[in-house]
């Protein structure tokens, strides 16, 4: 089980993960959209693909940029299709 928490609410929490180079990645069903607003930011992985982003918004504070996927992979990262990473400050916890 994971979890990813940020200014006290559970942001995703799922059994089903996956790990890319130590960032834990959260289907996107399991990701409470209502604390993600869409970013204009987008950044290029040589082998994953180009990243866009999430602002995280709980309570009226934004963590910009806290979150990303990827909309359309490289085959070598085909498994973080559909799946959303956290990082700026977000805690993930695993047990």
């Amino acid at each position: 089980m994971a979890k990813a928490i940020w200014n006290g609410q559970t942001l995703a929490e799922s059994e089903k993960i996956e790990t890319v180079e130590g960032s834990i990645y959260f289907p996107e069903e399991t990701v409470n959209r209502a604390f993600l607003k869409p970013s204009s930011t987008s950044s290029n992985c040589p082998w994953k693909g180009r990243a866009r982003y999430y602002t995280v918004l709980v309570d009226g504070q934004e963590n910009p940029d806290a979150a990303w996927y990827y909309p359309d992979p490289k085959p070598a990262a085909k498994t973080v299709k559909h799946h959303v990473a956290f990082w700026r400050g977000v805690e993930i916890v695993t047990t």
